[in-house]
């Protein structure tokens, strides 16, 4: 079984793809923020609704195609639809920072402001880092390496998976059946 790779190696890879996930990241949420201030006066829930389906699609296109551009492309569909998903994942982790914050340690908007933005940006951190990790690890899958892997990308997320398995059991089957063949000849 080969060795893992040095931490140092492997974030140093990691970093061209996180910074790049970092920019377009900040400029989504400037875009949200701006998006949802303009519409503001059709109505705030409108407004929300609206900005989170545009900078939910701009982030996709802008990940795709910059930050996981040499990641397998897979179906649209079930990229989109996985990207969609998580983010809204993600979405629950903020509001839930900022939910325990308001009504778990009882802070207000306007005596604690200060410790309520920081619940808030605490909650943006953790959901940053968890939709990181899942748009790398299932939305964004990575790049070929034998010309297999796009053949197990076009499927859904748990077939792909069941595949996997069944790779590794049949290398496994393969082991055994050269570790018999060998004992084979050895007698």
């Amino acid at each position: 079984m080969p060795s893992a790779r040095p931490l140092s190696e492997r974030l140093r890879h990691l970093a061209p793809e996180a910074l790049a996930f970092g920019v377009i990241g900040a400029a989504n949420t400037l875009l949200y923020m701006a998006i949802t201030w303009a519409l503001l006066p059709i109505g705030a829930v409108k407004a929300s609704i609206i900005a989170t389906v545009v900078t939910t699609t701009l982030a996709y296109l802008a990940n795709r195609f910059w930050t996981y551009r040499n990641h397998t492309r897979t179906a649209l569909r079930r990229e989109y639809t996985l990207f969609f998903g998580f983010n809204l994942a993600g979405m629950v982790i903020q509001s839930g920072a900022v939910g325990i914050g308001k009504y778990g340690f009882g802070l207000s908007e306007e005596k604690d402001a200060v410790l309520f933005m920081g619940v808030t940006l605490l909650g943006i951190a953790v959901a940053t880092v968890f939709r990181f990790w899942a748009y790398r690890t299932f939305v964004f899958l990575k790049p070929a390496v034998d010309g297999h892997e796009a053949s197990v990308a076009g499927m859904d997320v748990a077939a792909g998976l069941a595949e996997l398995s069944a790779e590794s059991e049949g290398r496994l089957d393969a082991e055994i059946a050269q570790e018999i063949d060998a004992q084979r000849r050895a007698v």
